[in-house]
């Protein structure tokens, strides 16, 4: 009914478990299940929306057209939704994604020809559409900016030897700079974390991740120093760790050097690492009194 096509399944138990997002224009299915065949027929096909669908599977074959691709782990394929197709999925988990073939068309040469190509996991365009997925969770006044900058990768991940580089197009600066952000978030705690790390990982130049950075108003430094002193105070505020050396907490959240990290510390709360340690201990205890 949702989906517009015949299930077979193909080993018991049946089951499935799938949460679907929207946004103007796009379609977003994560689901996992049981392995199954999927046929849309042409009957099934003759109602269904003119949009172009992305498929992101591990053993996956499917066909359409005449032509057949065989998916392993991240790799994807690009199916039209008025087009019969026959779809089998091994048990697991998948991500599929369907947007309006006019939106591509604008984007692209020839859409209809890009489709049912496989496109690897190789493909940078391909990564940072997955990764950017993640702004879906947005607020609604920029869910139009997240849906065009979707339009914009999946019909750069459909032309495969589009070459990124060091690009400015919206969508792709975007996309990466969400990439940087989570790389920081990920990795703030360790003290030889470095632009030049973070660039490496991202297969870019340290001068293109600190113009990316400047688009959220901030440096590499300011960005990881705001996580180490977020981190170090919930350390100091937490009552389990009053019994460790302020000079261990500090290292803990990335700081190598102690004075250093006092002076910021005190800089951004207006209080000093002891006083915000001595107010979390009076907490706990106030927390546990009758």
């Amino acid at each position: 009914m949702l989906l517009h096509v015949d299930i077979e399944p193909l080993a018991p138990p049946f089951y499935v478990e799938a949460e679907l997002r929207a946004l103007p224009g796009v379609r977003v299915i994560k689901s996992n299940s049981s392995a199954m065949h999927f046929q849309r027929t042409r009957a099934l096909v003759s109602d269904a929306d003119d949009s172009i669908g992305i498929i992101v599977s591990k053993d996956c074959t499917a066909s359409q057209r005449g032509r057949a691709v065989t998916l392993n782990a991240g790799d994807s394929v690009a199916i039209l939704s008025q087009e019969p197709a026959d779809v089998t999925f091994a048990e697991g988990p998948r991500l599929t994604m369907f947007v309006a073939r006019s939106a591509l068309a604008e984007r692209a040469n020839n859409v209809d020809d890009l489709t049912f190509q496989l496109i690897p996991r190789g493909s940078e365009a391909l990564r940072l559409l997955l990764h950017y997925l993640k702004l879906f969770e947005t607020s609604p006044k920029l869910r139009g900016a997240v849906a065009g900058h979707v339009h914009d990768l999946m019909a750069l991940a459909l032309t495969q030897h589009a070459q990124l580089g060091e690009s400015n197009l919206g969508a792709i600066a975007t996309a990466r700079l969400n990439e940087a952000l989570d790389h920081i978030a990920a990795h703030f705690l360790d003290p030889a974390l470095s632009l030049t790390k973070v660039a490496e990982n991202m297969r870019i130049s340290p001068r293109y991740v600190q113009r990316l950075l400047e688009m959220s108003g901030t440096s590499f430094t300011e960005r990881v120093t705001k996580l180490r002193l977020q981190r170090a105070y919930t350390l100091l505020a937490e009552a389990r760790e009053s019994k460790s050396r302020i000079s261990d907490i500090a290292l803990q959240a990335g700081f190598s050097d102690i004075s250093h990290f006092n002076r910021l510390f005190r800089s951004r709360f207006g209080d000093t690492p002891k006083g915000v340690r001595t107010q979390g201990q009076y907490a706990c205890g106030a927390d546990q009194r009758p």
